[in-house]
């Protein structure tokens, strides 16, 4: 009874906004918020939802509110430059230009929501990424090029052909693979999955990774273990949520010792998911935890080739997790070896509990 008494309230409400007003927004390239008094949300545009302005049905950003304040306070069109934070934690952050206005007399107020931040971040990225991947191709490269010529200089000698051939697969498998990760470090940097967020379930998703990287570890008796997973969601995309956990994942296991274990657990704390990953490996050095997620950063250079490693896999978990309004972190000891820990904001529903009072 409760709740059809809140549908019935919204409908009449939103009875009251002109028709104009949505002929207006449909288009306008920017997000939206409609307001009754008391600020509750009686509309909004799908991408809100990822900015979390809204709880309870209400809008909670104090910032915005106090743009609407003072229009509702002066009845004139009211703007500002905001930065918001993607999410309760971590370190990225949403620059919105927010435009508010009042709707004719009805008592309702207009929020646009007009963001740019992906093109200051771009620009910056672009700049740094472009040194940094001439500065690697030039290894795998240069290698390739000296084993061609060692080919050439035994073609009387199949033993030698054979291991210089063999190297140069190596070689190109390593290449092949660092040009796929710049690549998906690339489009991370060059997307924004909250625009397009869905609602992700994160116990199947995990589940997945864990069966694709079994093989592997069975190869090497090392025993992937879990707890039971709580079903939680959150809300981004789903294939950057997964390639982060299979990179944590696969890590674990390259750089565990053959016979050990490694813990995949996933609970939520304070209104955040938690995945954490933790092996009995080689650990990390504290010198090196700072720098852990730098791009191409190596701890032990020697081992990363032995693995393959490429030193992005670190570098493109922090950026799909910033990227949804979360943080990773990294305890680790030498020779105890090292957690990692990935915190994502759960995705509530924002409409769904509005309560309104007879």
């Amino acid at each position: 009874m409760l709740r059809r008494r809140r549908v019935n309230a919204e409908v009449e409400a939103l009875r009251e906004v002109p028709d104009g007003v949505y002929d207006l927004l449909r288009v306008i390239d920017a997000e939206f918020l409609i307001l009754s008094p008391g600020e509750i949300v009686l509309d909004s545009s799908e991408r809100t939802d990822a900015l979390s302005l809204v709880r309870e049905g209400r809008l909670v950003s104090d910032p915005i509110l106090n743009l609407v304040r003072a229009v509702r306070r002066s009845g004139e069109y009211q703007e500002a430059t905001l930065s918001l934070p993607r999410g309760p934690i971590g370190q990225g952050s949403h620059d919105l230009l927010v435009r508010v206005s009042p709707i004719e007399d009805e008592g309702l107020i207009v929020v646009l929501i007009f963001d740019d931040s992906e093109f200051r971040r771009l620009d910056a990225i672009r700049r740094d990424f472009i040194a940094n991947i001439s500065h690697e191709l030039k290894t795998p490269i240069g290698a390739l090029s000296i084993l061609s010529e060692a080919v050439l200089g035994a073609k009387d000698d199949p033993d030698s052909i054979v291991r210089f051939a063999t190297r140069m697969q190596v070689e190109a498998t390593r290449l092949s693979d660092l040009v796929q990760e710049i690549i998906d470090l690339s489009r991370l940097q060059d997307d924004d999955p909250l625009k397009r967020a869905k609602i992700i379930e994160l116990s199947p998703l995990i589940m997945d990774v864990i069966e694709g990287s079994r093989i592997e570890a069975e190869a090497r008796g090392i025993s992937l273990v879990t707890s039971e997973f709580e079903n939680l969601e959150i809300l981004g995309d789903k294939r950057q949520i997964e390639m982060a956990v299979r990179n944590l994942v696969e890590n674990a296991i390259h750089y565990s010792p053959d016979g050990t274990r490694v813990a995949i657990s996933l609970h939520s704390v304070d209104g955040l998911a938690e995945i954490l990953v933790s092996d009995q490996g080689i650990g990390i050095p504290e010198k090196d935890i700072e720098r852990i997620f730098e791009r191409f950063y190596r701890v032990d250079p020697a081992r990363s080739r032995a693995t393959g490693g490429t030193g992005l896999g670190l570098s493109i978990v922090k950026h799909v997790v910033i990227n949804h309004g979360g943080d990773v972190s990294v305890w680790s000891a030498e020779g105890a070896g090292s957690t990692f820990t990935i915190r994502l904001p759960l995705y509530v529903s924002q409409m769904d509990t509005v309560q309104v009072e007879d």
